[in-house]
């Protein structure tokens, strides 16, 4: 079998796969946020930490505790690592410095996992556990009920309340996260990750020192990584390490665990808005720029030249030898096409254009399917830039879901798109343009303007992937990383949120022969189109001068 047939098979494979999770996670989904039961733990939950889980919330208020919530995740997770070298099971490891500790602390309350250290080399169990495993579930949760938010502000009515924000956190923790991570870590240890607490072994001896490995709870960690689209490895290799991803078998399931429930959340949107068809559309649109960019990565993966690459059978530095090519190009393009930022290869090491795909994916907002929550949230806002657009085309009043898409609505999702880039775009700039950030760039010319576009890139869109190439670990990059991914993460929760309270306070409008049928091919066409036409205008400057200038060079 070739190794382009190969490639191709595992998509299909992953395709029926996530096909025969979408209707019941879906539907599963969304039961568990339109029940008004809680189960006996999460009671325990709300009183211990004395919330009211009836009690419905306007937007300011779910925002409050989206930010509240969010605030004293990082100021735990920075305090645990800075006593890390006081605490038992740091085996050995010292507390981290400020810098990286702020870094760290904030990459992984807002879902990046973007990580300037050696996993291995630098976080203890208790700190691997009780604090970025614990972000893991609750980071993820958070996203989610974002979205749950907007949906509501969709689905209600002359009301302006959105919902609970303490009650969709802990089920979405209890009822969706923590299952499902618990069935993939069993699959994961059964096809050989490790779990354990062991401390460090030394195994031998390489190039005339001592090679040691430390274990941990690898799989567990593995499962909510992927299942919520966190990406933080325990190990430096991430994905591509044996102890993380032994087989091709468990990459395949790595690769359908960070896609299923982004995907099954536009199934759980169709329900909880009354229409079916409304979530296929959005479905559609997701699974058509999914499919549409592993096809271009394959492309310019196997479209080799030379005779070593030729014998190679693709492009194969950088990548896992276990995996090849074909499944190396499907993890990247999901790993950067939702938050995840996981890999099983390095991204530095692709062609050039390959490198810029896995760029772009990130900058399309990672909205195909994107993250836990935010991909949902992310697609709806680009849904109603699109309805705008279509409203401006045929001189009438856009609507959305039988809701008014006017100025006050518009103007929150011109926020939400301009956000990002703009984090983006300033700090590669300045880091470009100041003397000191240049040193940490391990090459010159276009990949090396790569690497540090890639970083904001990664860390304004909550990815937490890296180029590799950069040395990251410097105050510089520390701070203005960390910046960039706080910004990021919570600037376009105030518009969505804000845009959810507005939508909700309305009441709806009746469909007519000239509302826009979003439910049609149509609209996922025209979708597409203003995701692909907003990013290209934003950001083909400053790939022009990284990984077009590169790949149309080589």
């Amino acid at each position: 079998m070739g190794p382009v047939l190969a490639g191709v098979l595992q998509l299909l494979a992953l395709i029926a796969a996530l096909a025969l999770a979408y209707v019941p996670l879906g539907n599963y989904m969304a039961k568990v946020y339109s029940s008004d039961k809680h189960w006996r733990v999460e009671k325990w939950i709300y009183k211990g930490i004395g919330a009211n889980p009836n009690t419905e919330m306007r937007w300011p208020a779910y925002l409050r505790g989206v930010l509240a919530f969010s605030a004293v995740s990082v100021v735990f997770l920075y305090l645990l690592q800075r006593l890390q070298g006081h605490l038992p099971g740091s085996l050995g490891f010292k507390s981290i410095d400020p810098d990286q500790a702020f870094n760290t602390a904030v990459s992984f309350v807002t879902n990046t996992n973007w990580q300037s250290y050696y996993g291995e080399q630098a976080m203890g169990h208790v700190v691997q556990t009780a604090g970025l495993a614990v972000q893991n579930f609750v980071s993820a949760a958070v996203g989610i009920a974002v979205a749950v938010a907007l949906v509501r502000g969709f689905a209600r009515s002359r009301t302006g309340e959105l919902g609970n924000f303490w009650s969709d956190l802990v089920r979405g923790v209890t009822r969706i996260l923590l299952p499902l991570s618990v069935v993939a870590a069993i699959v994961l240890v059964a096809c050989g990750a490790i779990q354990n607490f062991s401390g460090i072994h030394e195994v031998g001896q390489f190039m005339g020192g001592h090679q040691q490995w430390n274990g941990g709870a690898v799989a567990s960690q593995e499962a909510i990584k992927e299942v919520g689209t966190n990406g933080g490895g325990y190990f430096n290799a991430n994905s591509a390490h044996p102890f993380e991803n032994p087989t091709p078998f468990t990459n395949l399931f790595e690769i359908f665990l960070l896609l299923v429930i982004p995907f099954a959340l536009t199934r759980t949107f169709g329900i909880m808005v009354g229409s079916i068809r409304q979530g296929y559309a959005i479905l559609a649109t997701m699974a058509t720029i999914w499919v549409g960019f592993i096809a271009l990565m394959m492309w310019t993966e196997f479209a080799h030249h030379g005779p070593a690459l030729q014998i190679a059978g693709g492009a194969m530095e950088g990548k896992e030898t276990r995996f090849g090519v074909g499944a190396s190009s499907i993890f990247a393009v999901s790993t950067t096409l939702t938050s995840t930022g996981a890999v099983d290869s390095f991204h530095s090491s692709f062609t050039g254009l390959g490198g810029g795909i896995t760029m772009l994916g990130m900058q399309l907002g990672e909205i195909a399917p994107g993250g836990t929550g935010s991909g949902l949230y992310g697609m709806l806002v680009m849904a109603i830039i699109a309805v705008f657009i279509a409203g401006l085309m045929v001189g009438r009043t856009p609507e959305y879901l039988g809701k008014k898409i006017g100025t006050r609505e518009i103007k929150f999702a011109a926020c939400y798109i301009l956000i990002t880039p703009a984090l983006v775009l300033i700090f590669t700039a300045a880091a470009v343009a100041l003397p000191t950030p240049g040193h940490s760039m391990t090459n010159s010319g276009a990949h090396g303007f790569s690497e540090i576009l890639y970083a904001y890139t990664s860390a304004a869109n909550n990815n937490g992937s890296a180029f590799a190439g950069l040395n990251a670990d410097t105050q510089w990059f520390n701070t203005t990383l960390g910046l960039a991914m706080v910004l990021g993460r919570f600037l376009p929760m105030v518009f969505v949120l804000a845009l959810a309270g507005s939508l909700a306070e309305q009441k709806p409008v009746p469909a007519t022969a000239g509302t826009l049928r979003t439910e049609k091919p149509l609209f996922t066409g025209l979708l597409v189109g203003a995701i692909l036409i907003i990013t290209g205008l934003t950001y083909f400057p400053a790939l022009a001068l990284g990984p077009l200038a590169e790949g149309l060079a080589s």
